[in-house]
């Protein structure tokens, strides 16, 4: 049985603790928070769980086995490096860390002690993104072409990250998983209307050694909430629509041709192939309920999680990147 601990109980972390309670071969001993009321809430609901305020308590305590991390992002790597010199497993609310240097520390020590370190990238647990890797895989869609996506809505405005740190990550974390490489070059623009604010509205495009592009939209203020992702590929496309209840995933067989004229042949034409759409039907479970599964597994069993520290670590160095080059009005940033 493995005995967690999670520390933050504020936005995400009661989802966490939610869907962790559910899980085989796993229980919650211990919510850790700073605030007495959240403490309390957790009480509440929770009543055999060990409330705590300070997280050198839990660090501390023999019987815990992984700490789960759910506070803001600057306390990422303090609180996980801590966590694994106590010699706990950990898994880490996204983005993994702040900084590169920081997300290779905490890989490096995960790997030097030999535990698991996990970032949660909750969309690559999700129902569609688990069909759409199967689609890859399955070399379904061909030759990839491209990965563009729009994130936007009405707030949450962040304090302490950009608008690229808080929803993009998301979306880099799908095309980390779906294209299996990572970029060779990253250019961001953007913009504060807020002042005193962070960035809230950012174009960010991923450009690969090859004729992969990946292009990403988010943005806090906006009138209307869109989450869409087209992936393209040389023999079929798909749009991931994650508003849609019913219909999330839809493949195209759509795409072009290129055939020779019979009147010249050093002359060629661009043909249009249009087939059929249909949407696969999706698994109804929820995203942190198979991740938390998979954490506990990859404890037990001594794997290596899908969102490991390393890919954590890739995605922090594309968000550097892109800050990098938002801060220089765009100029492209090398990895």
């Amino acid at each position: 049985m493995i005995s967690l601990a999670v520390i933050g109980y504020g936005y995400w972390g009661p989802n966490l603790v939610r869907n962790f309670m559910q899980v085989d071969h796993a229980h919650i001993r211990a919510v850790c928070d700073a605030s007495a009321e959240r403490r309390a809430a957790a009480e509440k609901i929770y009543p055999g769980v060990i409330t705590l305020a300070d997280p050198t308590d839990v660090f501390a305590d023999p019987e815990i086995d992984a700490v789960v991390i759910a506070t803001p992002v600057g306390s990422h790597f303090e609180l996980g490096m801590r966590a694994l010199e106590a010699g706990k497993h950990v898994l880490i609310e996204k983005p993994i860390a702040s900084s590169v240097a920081e997300a290779e520390a905490l890989v490096a020590e995960a790997d030097r002690r030999g535990l698991v370190l996990m970032v949660d990238h909750t969309f690559i647990y999700t129902s569609a993104v688990r069909k759409m890797h199967e689609l890859v895989e399955s070399g379904e869609l061909g030759e990839l072409y491209y990965y563009d996506s729009v994130r936007v809505n009405l707030g949450l405005f962040q304090s302490d990250v950009s608008v690229i740190w808080d929803l993009a990550v998301h979306d880099l974390s799908i095309m980390d998983r779906l294209f299996g490489a990572s970029p060779c070059r990253v250019s961001a623009t953007g913009m504060a209307h807020v002042p005193g604010e962070p960035v809230n509205i950012a174009y960010l495009t991923c450009s690969f050694v090859d004729t992969r592009i990946a292009h990403f939209h988010v943005n806090w203020l906006a009138p209307v909430k869109v989450r869409q992702t087209m992936l393209c590929g040389s023999e079929k496309m798909v749009v991931f629509d994650d508003i849609d209840m019913s219909e999330k995933v839809k493949v195209y067989d759509k795409g072009v041709v290129m055939s020779s004229s019979p009147q010249n042949t050093l002359q060629r034409h661009v043909g249009y192939r249009t087939g059929d759409m249909w949407a696969p039907r999706l698994d109804n479970v929820e995203a942190l309920a198979v991740e938390a599964e998979h954490f506990v597994d990859c404890i037990i069993n001594s794997k290596t999680p899908i969102t490991d520290g390393h890919a954590g670590l890739r995605i922090v160095r594309i968000l550097e990147a892109a800050s990098a080059s938002l801060g220089s009005n765009g100029a492209p940033v090398e990895l």
